[in-house]
């Protein structure tokens, strides 16, 4: 009784959005003024001390296993648990208290295989035809998926000024697109490591398919265990999310250590304005040991390792609208998903784009590029940021 009590109290406080519960004992209610925007449905008790060990974990698997059910935008209904300020999601009551997590190389592996080898057929179902599994960046509203794709990796190989036949570097390459790109129309010598086995076979296969085996290259190891001569650029795409807290200064001074004198790096990743985060639910099922760095904390670790930071972008919104357009297509293949992998596994993935969509459009979390050097900030890049744009521009046209 009293924790039924509890959740009900916790439900009227969470929403900003008027919206309609069902409880498990039978009984509706509607909070909020106007006509429900999203309808909730609890199947089974949820259990408050299960909420006050980790809301998000219990939340999430509920869900997971239709104890809960949400009828209308799920995207809209955690978007409105995050801006009311007395939600489970901000209320001090309900916040989790995770352990100390560390990354040993062993583990490292683990925990990327474990996200990203579920199996290129999975990826490919939803993705575009990039095999991007990024932010996007939409020069305009009206672009593709895979438009946007595309300008993210030239967005970010502008903002390098690179110059043809020198080095770079892509630490966490994914399925190659990025170094791909940078071989092919810019001239460069790459580089791309991972720890995944799925897509260290596709870039390879690509490599030989594009005949780039001069040009490019692709090594399964652990960004620490990296034996080359310095690069000239190094980037690094949606990676120091899963270096963990307590091994992100040794992923920056690994990134100095790469980089020849002068040379330049791109860093594009997940970073909450607000400072570091772990969530409980993300870290159990989607990303085991990931842990999302603050900006005060990240720029820290850019100026220990001894770099300079030369322009810093915040793409928030690119990611929201990358995020709503990947679970579009995912519900598409809800069917073909549920065939491979179940439908407790369908409704993760389902819910976890949604929540991070919510996460970025609500400014819980921040997608951000770091553009930095080693040594003096800028010193081989124009004056002006004129460049990337002119360049981006000429594209275009």
């Amino acid at each position: 009784m009293l924790d039924n009590m509890i959740l009900k109290q916790a439900m009227k406080r969470s929403f900003t959005i008027p919206i309609e519960v069902t409880y498990a004992d039978g009984k509706t209610e509607r909070y909020g003024k106007g006509t429900p925007e999203v309808k909730v449905k609890f199947n089974q008790k949820i259990a408050l001390k299960d909420l006050r060990k980790n809301a998000s974990i219990t939340l999430g698997e509920a869900y997971m296993d239709k104890a809960i059910e949400v009828e209308g935008s799920l995207q809209k209904l955690i978007a409105s648990a995050y801006a009311s300020a007395d939600s489970f999601l901000n209320n001090k009551k309900f916040k989790r208290f995770l352990p100390h997590q560390s990354h040993d190389e062993a583990e490292t592996k683990h925990d990327v295989q474990t996200h990203y080898d579920i199996g290129n057929d999975f990826y490919r179902l939803w993705l575009d035809p990039t095999m991007t599994y990024s932010c996007a960046y939409f020069e305009k509203p009206t672009d593709s998926l895979e438009q946007a794709q595309e300008n993210k990796v030239h967005h970010i190989i502008n903002k390098l000024n690179p110059q043809p036949g020198k080095t770079m570097l892509d630490i966490g390459c994914g399925w190659g697109t990025l170094i791909l790109t940078a071989a092919q129309e810019y001239g460069l010598n790459v580089c791309g490591i991972t720890l995944s086995q799925e897509q260290y076979e596709f870039v390879n296969k690509r490599i030989k398919e594009l005949g780039l085996e001069h040009q490019a290259q692709v090594i399964l190891t652990d960004y620490r265990e990296l034996d080359h001569v310095p690069f000239d650029y190094i980037t690094s795409v949606g990676m120091f999310e899963h270096v963990g807290q307590e091994d992100l200064g040794q992923y920056f001074r690994t990134v100095a250590s790469l980089l020849k004198d002068d040379g330049t790096a791109l860093i594009h990743g997940i970073t909450r304005q607000q400072g570091g985060a772990y969530n409980g639910w993300i870290n159990k099922y989607i990303f085991p040991g990931g842990y999302i760095p603050g900006l005060q904390e990240n720029i820290q670790h850019i100026l220990d390792a001894g770099m300079q930071l030369a322009d810093i972008e915040m793409l928030r919104r690119h990611y929201q609208k990358t995020l709503e357009i990947w679970d579009a297509n995912f519900k598409k293949v809800i069917p073909q998903v549920i065939a491979q992998k179940g439908e407790r596994f369908a409704r993760m993935w389902d819910l976890y784009l949604q929540a991070c969509a919510a996460s970025f459009e609500s400014g819980n979390i921040d997608v951000i590029q770091f553009l930095m050097s080693k040594g003096p900030s800028a010193k081989n890049l124009p004056l002006t940021r004129n460049y990337v744009y002119a360049k981006e521009l000429t594209v275009q046209n």
